[in-house]
């Protein structure tokens, strides 16, 4: 099954927040009532990070002077914005940091068909727990580059960046240019998704997956040049001392869970990848990921040992180091995104074919994520990640 077919699927499926959070596999819509007038009453809030640490945020944009923009050759150089989540002192900054812009939210809202239905300043004024230009904590921390789902803004990842710098890491979250739905760039410029267009206009499956390893492997030189910015001689971030260079990984959403993967094989900088639920439209060679460390973390009804999506069935055989396969039962596509519990907020309904609650989701995914960066970051022993777990029996170990 295609990007291109989950992300039609998802517009289609339920209008409201909710179809995010949907098995997007599937290939026919699911019908739900309206959101109500009420909806516009809302206050959104993400859940609260679990860590020790209070949470600083700021937002870079990088130019990337060596690359053409692949998707708009006449927008000139490869530009990206990019969140930085970083554990902060207590109190200070200059205020609650934002979570998404109104015109990034109404095109997100949108694409799928809920312009109009829900408020886009219900969802662009979603409360954060960070604070902008906190101060930052005493000491070195790993770094964790986030990549999203295709079409999806980085926003959609807050939660698990926020939870993460909570626990000690410092977050780069990534809008890779012309690759979501809308993305604010300075001088008032709005890009939404041209490769978007350019995967929906090829002309059979082979085309499109062709169009879609390149969304992969582009991620992977946006992210080392990411990491080179954060890290170099000149960082382009004021904080970059915080950062300790020998402790990296990528972690991803769907396409970005491929992206994870093509940028440890582009760059031995990345020390640890995370694919949450995403075909890998750059395959894994014979040759292994340099003997560094993988976690699939997936839908249980599309992501299960010969599930449907064969490149995770290949791309097992072929991690050559510590690696586990997880699924998680009642998760839909977009249950590892801050998503499923925007929706709940709203009250909006649950498609019962993934009933797993927002609480649920954001908790699952935080703790193995955090439970494996620990693990290969830190060195920390991690029983979480060894077997089944009375407290997360959602959580399936897969032994192909």
């Amino acid at each position: 099954m295609t990007i291109r077919l989950r992300r039609r699927t998802a517009a289609a499926a339920l209008t409201a927040l909710v179809l995010l959070a949907t098995p997007v596999v599937t290939a026919h819509a699911v019908s739900a009532p309206l959101p109500t007038p009420a909806a516009s009453a809302v206050a959104l809030e993400l859940p609260r990070p679990t860590g020790p640490y209070a949470v600083g945020a700021d937002v870079l944009h990088l130019i990337d002077h060596s690359r053409t923009d692949p998707w708009v050759p006449g927008a000139g150089d490869r530009e990206l914005m990019v969140s930085v989540h970083y554990p902060a002192r207590p109190g200070g900054g200059s205020g609650p940091a934002s979570y998404m812009s109104t015109e990034e939210a109404r095109l997100m809202l949108a694409e799928r068909g809920l312009d109009g239905i829900v408020p886009a300043t219900v969802v662009s004024s979603t409360s954060t727990h960070a604070r902008a230009d906190a101060r930052a904590a005493h000491g070195r921390f790993p770094l964790v580059l986030l990549s999203p789902g295709f079409g999806t803004p980085r926003a959609t990842l807050t939660s698990l960046a926020e939870d993460l710098a909570s626990r000690g890491y410092v977050v780069a979250s990534v809008d890779h240019a012309y690759e979501s739905t809308g993305t604010a760039f300075p001088g008032g410029r709005m890009l939404t998704c041209a490769a978007c267009d350019v995967a929906d206009a090829a002309p059979d499956e082979a085309a499109e997956r062709k169009v879609l390893k390149t969304v992969s492997t582009g991620r992977a030189d946006d992210l080392s040049f990411v990491l080179d910015r954060l890290t170099g001689p000149r960082p382009a971030w004021k904080k970059s001392h915080m950062i300790d260079r020998r402790r990296v990984a990528a972690v991803g959403h769907s396409i970005g869970g491929s992206a994870a993967a093509s940028a440890m094989l582009a760059d031995p900088r990345v020390d640890a990848g995370v694919n949450m639920d995403g075909t890998f439209f750059d395959p894994i060679p014979r040759s292994g990921l340099g003997g560094r460390p993988f976690l699939l973390l997936g839908t249980d009804s599309f992501h299960h040992p010969t599930g449907g999506d064969e490149s995770w069935d290949e791309g097992w055989q072929r991690l050559d180091d510590w690696k586990r396969w997880l699924t998680v039962q009642g998760s839909g596509h977009f249950t590892f995104t801050d998503i499923p519990g925007l929706g709940e907020q709203l009250g909006l309904p649950v498609d019962p074919e993934a009933p797993l609650s927002g609480d649920r989701s954001a908790r699952i995914t935080r703790d193995y994520v955090a439970a494996f960066l620990d693990l290969h970051l830190r060195g920390r022993e991690q029983p979480l990640l060894d077997g089944p777990s009375p407290a997360n029996p959602e959580v399936v170990v897969q032994h192909p």
